[in-house]
């Protein structure tokens, strides 16, 4: 039998999946490892379940906790399996730009550290403030502010952002 708990995470995650797994995918680069790494976000959103309190925070927890244990793994020696065979991404017909950008822009991401990448996704994937980066990383404004600017510098310096203005990154 189930309890309210369990209906509440399913409906959750039944609603968030989507979302989640492409948050993990621009963190991760994609394939299993971006699966782990939801999934073990997801186990452990499921378990402070009583502590989130409100529907609405959950996901907030559960990217908070994907951007943790991405940084947290990254510390680690080894951090990656060695798949056998790799599947490329299928697309779609009539989806090949679609496709091309997003593959473009998940392997622009990977150049980056662990910590410069998840301030870009959270910045403007979801369209998070420098207060609540800050709140999910754990660490101060100033270490977003300086991080993004790093990571934006890098990817300048590789000619990725060369048609971006400086004015528009800042908006």
């Amino acid at each position: 039998m189930r309890n309210g708990r369990d209906e509440a995470f399913t409906a959750f995650m039944g609603a968030r999946y989507p979302s989640i797994l492409r948050t993990a995918r621009l963190l991760t680069g994609g394939g299993t490892q971006a699966e782990d790494l939801a999934q073990e976000a997801l186990l452990r959103t499921y378990r402070a379940w009583h502590r989130i309190g409100r529907l609405e925070a959950a996901e907030a927890y559960t990217r908070t906790t994907m951007v943790r244990l991405l940084i947290k793994d990254r510390r680690r020696k080894w951090h990656a399996e060695i798949p056998a065979e790799r599947l490329p991404d299928v697309a779609l017909p009539g989806h090949e730009d679609e496709t091309a950008t997003g593959l473009a822009v998940r392997a622009v991401l990977l150049t980056l550290p662990p910590a410069q990448r998840a301030v870009l996704v959270l910045r403007y994937y979801h369209q998070l403030g420098e207060e609540e980066i800050a709140g999910a990383l754990g660490c101060s404004r100033g270490t977003v502010k300086s991080r993004a600017a790093r990571a934006l510098a890098a990817l300048r310096e590789r000619g990725v952002l060369a048609a971006v203005s400086h004015d528009s990154e800042r908006s």
